[in-house]
């Protein structure tokens, strides 16, 4: 068996657009089923949503499950996961699970970012433990050579959502290994002093910036948003939370036959 490809990297590097949604139910059912409605990237969130790594497993389970569906490799969905907490033991616990692409939330300092880098790469390049034989990663030692090919298909998204890391973010963006930086507005605007208004003029123009400022060091922006003009410039985007949806649908069901 070859190695498995990370389109949703290969589609970075070459400037296309992914478009993406937050996977925040922690159930495996839901993932399954918005895999098939036509997302390049679902974000299964271990950070805010109850996800713990079985959680994590069935979901990428079943997101891969779109495949049998699939025409073509392109056409399923990519499953970015993000830890709770970029601890290196926890990595390496994600990446067994089957995790390709990891988003890593605060991030404000390059030396940080250089770790998680490490954190995801085979010695002598970083410091991987080797395992994964054993593991869903390799499929259970099926991917020939997987610790010789594993670090070409391994993608890392950090989060800059404080003001340090925006002061930091050249400085980020220029670390070798790091392939995107998201911008989250919620804690982006607390950080700022403008808690529950990521919305706010101050906020939009730090996030614009930052974009640009990501493009021109020559790696990938990213930002969850609804706004397509706040989304100008970015290379993958979440454009919606699966919690949000579900309640929005529900709340504005009920409300039309009440009234």
């Amino acid at each position: 068996m070859g190695a498995i490809v990370n389109h949703f990297k290969r589609a970075l590097r070459v400037g296309q657009p992914q478009i993406g949604l937050w996977l925040s139910l922690a159930d495996p059912y839901s993932a399954e089923m918005l895999a098939g409605c036509g997302f390049d990237w679902l974000l299964v969130d271990g950070e805010h949503a109850p996800n713990d790594l079985r959680h994590l497993l069935a979901s990428l389970r079943a997101i891969d499950s779109a495949r049998a569906h699939a025409a073509v490799a392109t056409e399923v969905p990519h499953a970015v996961v993000r830890p709770a907490i970029g601890d290196a033991a926890l990595i390496k616990q994600v990446l067994e699970v089957g995790a390709q692409t990891l988003l890593v939330p605060i991030v404000e300092t390059a030396e940080q970012a250089a770790r998680l880098v490490a954190a995801m790469r085979y010695p002598p390049h970083g410091i991987r433990g080797v395992g994964s034989s054993a593991a869903r990663s390799s499929r259970w030692g099926a991917v020939e050579n997987y610790a010789h090919v594993a670090d070409d298909g391994m993608c890392l998204l950090v989060q800059a959502e404080t003001v340090t890391a925006m002061e930091n973010l050249e400085a980020i963006a220029a670390v070798e290994g790091v392939d995107g930086v998201f911008f989250g507005p919620a804690d982006l605007s607390a950080s700022m002093g403008l808690l529950g208004q990521p919305t706010h003029p101050r906020v939009k123009a730090a996030i614009e910036d930052g974009i640009r400022r990501v493009r021109a060091a020559g790696k990938a922006p990213g930002v969850l948003t609804v706004d397509p003009v706040l989304a100008l410039g970015a290379l993958f985007v979440a454009v919606g939370v699966d919690a949000s949806l579900l309640t929005r649908a529900a709340r504005e069901l009920a409300t039309s036959f009440k009234s």
